[in-house]
């Protein structure tokens, strides 16, 4: 069995002259950020793998779950294929992971991150808020194998205020 948990990114600032790319979280992101992950930490098996787009946004999201989860830094990696907005670079990325992992975690961005879980999941979501954690799990041992799963959680921020 195969465990995928999304998270897209916490809600981040426009108030910076800075590229999309290095955008920072704003206040309210860093509040999600630890109140999703802490609330992750008690309802999940943590990840064998963190792999966090490396836009400046999804990186510091991924660390609070990266701390919560307690996941070490041998197994936490960027790719700049997450910075992706349709879900064709996600897609690829999920089916090509190491069949020896049963349990990752991807950070990154919407459109792709709403997109690949109604694709994969089995429960539609209209849109996966910031910092919206989604859990799938597929009966299949390959990643490469891996279609239609099942939406078996999610955590959104508004759930927990």
């Amino acid at each position: 069995m195969k465990t995928l948990y999304l998270v897209r990114h916490a809600k981040s600032s426009w108030k910076h002259d800075v590229d999309d790319h290095k955008r920072p979280l704003k206040k309210r992101g860093e509040t999600d950020g630890k109140l999703v992950s802490g609330k992750a930490k008690t309802e999940i098996d943590p990840p064998q793998k963190i792999i966090s787009s490396d836009a400046t946004r999804a990186f510091s999201t991924a660390q609070f779950f990266k701390k919560a989860l307690n996941v070490s830094d041998a197994n936490f990696e960027t790719n700049h294929d997450l910075y992706d907005f349709s879900g064709q670079n996600v897609m690829r990325i999920i089916k090509s992971l190491d069949d020896t992992l049963d349990k990752v975690m991807i950070v990154g961005h919407n459109h792709a991150f709403t997109s690949v879980a109604n694709m994969l999941g089995n429960q539609f979501i209209d849109n996966v808020p910031t910092c919206g954690f989604v859990m799938l799990q597929f009966d299949e041992k390959k990643w490469s194998d891996i279609t239609t799963g099942n939406t078996v959680k999610t955590i959104f921020p508004r759930d927990l205020k």
